[in-house]
């Protein structure tokens, strides 16, 4: 790697000597063909050609080519709009089609899926292709491509779970790693892994697609490759404030309302801390353009998300009236989430973002506030261009980090060590990591899913662990589900798993509708709790997709419920579903509502989830958590926060989240029985629970029922059968268990 990588000269494709222009497949004086699909190229194509050429990528265009074709590795520094996580793709896909795809095709990854299908429907609008075809992207829940594909688009964590089926990634000949400065846990998984398969396979390509303030970290972790740097556009005028930070909510706001009424032209960027401010400010924004006069046109609030689905809003100008304005509302780290708006030419930058930051010794996130760092400030500068303005609310003084903090270090990487042990069977399990983890959290890993019986004796994947690594799902979840098949209560877990790893389908209430809201809530509530609830729901959204000239989306708004969030949850619980079928795993009936199937989910849930129960301690709400002897509430949302005056607050409870902030607050809780869990959780993990009045109360219960409990049970355990389809995993070995882990 420190080589440079570069390659014999039988490895250059034919007529790549120089570099090949974009008429490079002519065929004839008068017709063009294009190559990719052999018709006749459009005049639209010609139109978007022209303007690629003015993009700063296109400078390099040469440069690149030259470099691909004799180097395996090459990274490409630039800032943002400079066009490159569209241009390179292109690139890499007329080098692989120069060889006639031997080496396969082409996959270029993004963090959030949004920016995946829209720059699958940008690219493929300029090869002059149809989308899903020659062109397509894969995110989660969702592929669009064939068998003609030679580009896709996908999310980094869905190349992540190919390599499960193909640990070299041998349906590859280019692999593009774009907003690797972006540093989140999927990138780096790839980046560390990407470095030990590229020795084993000399033909492979790989770009990695950066900022210029990132390069240099990843020229310390590659070695000796090849850099081609984009210049940089003018940076836009920059105004610093002198403001304290702590109100840079109102501040930002103020300035909004200020620019919108200088009538200057240009859509404005705002760029806050969290979700949570988006959201407010949206509101916000909506209530006080109403009470702009008409002459300053209107102000239309645009929220911008990850997983946003459609195009930005297309604003019309009526006859007499200004044109409108809109006011992107952002709580990304970078800018890239407005890389397809050149109708910016306001950005204001708050200069800070909340992170959560896992701490492994108490397994929670604690929500930190902090400043950005140096090069998000940079990338945020440019987003305005050189005829706008940057309006930084911090001081053009203040120190910010050079770098912000990559999210391995603050993540729980209980599922990437799962992942890694995986890759250990494919002999892959050495990552090279930019920045290692810390030992810790490590070590907190491993204890986890030695807990969940995951590993082996020897430390490496057991045949539960490698079930669980087949679903795409926390490992805790994936053993509550897997525990399901034996306590006949899967179509209820499934139910469970798909509502809690959609987002929450719980809407916002509008100002002065909280009441309602609640009221419309409680008619889901369980007595047993959030996750009897969550249950609940899902049944009664698919009970009204059932009712004839019925619209579910207006059932879900008169509920307060989001549509999208249960359409979510549906597709996952299908995908789930697919998962144990093809691993040959039983799904049982639906029998929800039953005693025997409440204690049964209950047992299931505590089979994934003994790790996170707590007690109430005085009988008022404060629980303490065994594992950590911290003290948190219930979420005052939850099924038990509405009725606890009502119904009194359970003693014993499993948690599915808990977060370190101001209140402290147990999300999705359900009530349970100390002897059930002592049945479900491994004794070991039972003894290793730190000294408690909560931990001698039940030592007493199990030695009351101490011979009852330690009675030999069988317990099916799932084995890998691997068939001509390396696809089917067959339950066939059964052994004694002291306690059903």
């Amino acid at each position: 790697m420190s080589e440079g990588k570069k390659l014999p000269e039988q490895d250059v494709p034919p007529g790549s000597e120089g570099c090949p222009g974009e008429d490079a497949f002519g065929f004839g004086d008068d017709l063009e063909l294009n190559p990719f699909d052999g018709l006749p190229f459009s005049s639209r194509y010609y139109k978007l050609l022209k303007e690629r050429k003015t993009l700063p990528v296109w400078k390099v265009r040469c440069e690149f080519v030259d470099a691909l074709v004799s180097n395996q590795l090459v990274i490409v520094s630039g800032s943002a709009k400079t066009g490159k996580s569209a241009q390179i793709p292109q690139w890499c896909a007329e080098f692989c089609l120069s060889a006639q795809y031997q080496h396969g095709m082409v996959v270029c990854t993004q963090i959030h899926r949004q920016q995946a299908i829209d720059l699958a429907l940008r690219v493929a609008d300029e090869m002059d292709v149809n989308i899903g075809h020659e062109v397509g992207y894969t995110i989660p829940l969702e592929t669009c491509c064939s068998s003609d594909t030679v580009l896709r688009y996908c999310t980094d964590d869905m190349l992540l779970r190919e390599m499960m089926s193909d640990p070299l990634l041998e349906h590859y000949g280019a692999i593009i790693i774009d907003q690797a400065h972006e540093r989140n846990v999927s990138t780096d998984i790839l980046l560390g892994l990407l470095k030990d398969i590229l020795p084993q396979r000399p033909e492979l390509r790989v770009v990695v697609l950066t900022v210029p303030p990132a390069t240099d970290k990843l020229l310390g972790h590659y070695g000796s490759v090849p850099v081609i740097r984009l210049e940089a556009s003018c940076p836009a005028e920059v105004v610093y404030s002198n403001s304290s930070h702590k109100d840079y909510f109102y501040s930002a706001l103020r300035l909004v309302l200020e620019i919108h009424r200088t009538k200057e032209e240009g859509d404005i960027a705002v760029f806050f801390a969290s979700a949570q401010e988006v959201d407010c400010a949206h509101s916000i924004l909506q209530r006080e353009g109403t009470r702009l006069g008409v002459e300053l046109g209107q102000m239309v609030p645009v929220v911008l998300c990850p997983g946003q689905g459609g195009l930005l809003p297309i604003l019309g100008e009526e006859p007499g009236s200004r044109r409108s304005r809109r006011v992107f509302l952002s709580a990304q780290q970078g800018g890239d989430v407005l890389w397809a708006t050149d109708s910016v030419n306001f950005v204001i930058d708050t200069g800070v973002e909340k992170r959560f930051v896992y701490n492994p010794r108490i397994r929670a996130n604690s929500e930190v506030l902090r400043p950005i760092s140096r090069f998000q400030a940079d990338v945020r500068k440019q987003l305005s261009g050189p005829t706008g303005k940057c309006f930084c609310l911090y001081p053009e003084e203040r120190q910010l980090p050079a770098e912000h903090s990559p999210q391995i270090l603050e993540s729980n990487i209980t599922s990437t060590v799962l992942f890694l042990k995986r890759m250990e069977i494919a002999g892959l399990g050495h990552c090279d990591f930019i920045d290692r983890p810390d030992p810790e959290g490590f070590m907190q890993a491993l204890e986890e899913l030695d807990y969940l019986a995951a590993l082996d004796n020897d430390g490496n994947l057991s045949e539960i662990g490698i079930i669980i690594s087949e679903f795409p799902l926390d490992p805790q979840m994936a053993k509550a589900l897997l525990a399901s098949c034996e306590f006949d209560c899967v179509s209820e877990m499934l139910t469970i798993a798909a509502m809690l790893s959609a987002p929450s389908c719980f809407l916002e209430p509008p100002a002065g509708m909280t009441h309602e809201a609640v009221h419309c809530h409680r008619k889901f509530q369980h007595t047993e709790g959030d996750h009897f609830t969550l249950i609940n729901i899902y049944n009664a959204f698919k009970q009204s997709q059932r009712e004839p000239y019925f619209s579910v989306e207006k059932w879900c708004g008169d509920y307060f419920l989001d549509h999208p969030a249960l359409k979510t949850a549906d597709a996952i619980r299908s995908e789930l579903t697919d998962i144990l079928n093809r691993i040959e795993l039983p799904v049982s009936e639906p029998s929800f509502g039953t005693r025997t199937n409440t204690h049964n989910i209950k047992r299931a849930l505590l089979a994934g989830f003994f790790m996170q129960i707590a007690r109430d301690v005085d009988g008022a709400g404060n629980y303490f958590m065994l594992t950590h002897k911290h003290v948190a509430q219930v979420h005052p949302f939850s099924s038990y926060g509405a009725k606890a005056h009502k119904l009194g607050l359970p003693e014993w409870v499993v948690f599915h989240e808990y977060t370190l902030s101001e209140n402290n607050c147990m999300r999705t809780v359900s009530e349970i029985s100390p002897e059930v869990f002592i049945q479900m959780a491994p004794q070991y993990f039972f003894y290793n629970l730190p000294p408690s009045e909560s931990k001698d109360i039940l030592q007493n219960i199990l030695a009351q029922d101490g011979p009852r409990n330690c009675k030999d049970k069988k317990q099916r355990v799932p084995t890998i059968n691997k068939d001509a389809n390396k696809d089917s995993v067959v339950a066939v070995q059964s052994y004694d268990r002291c306690v059903i882990q």
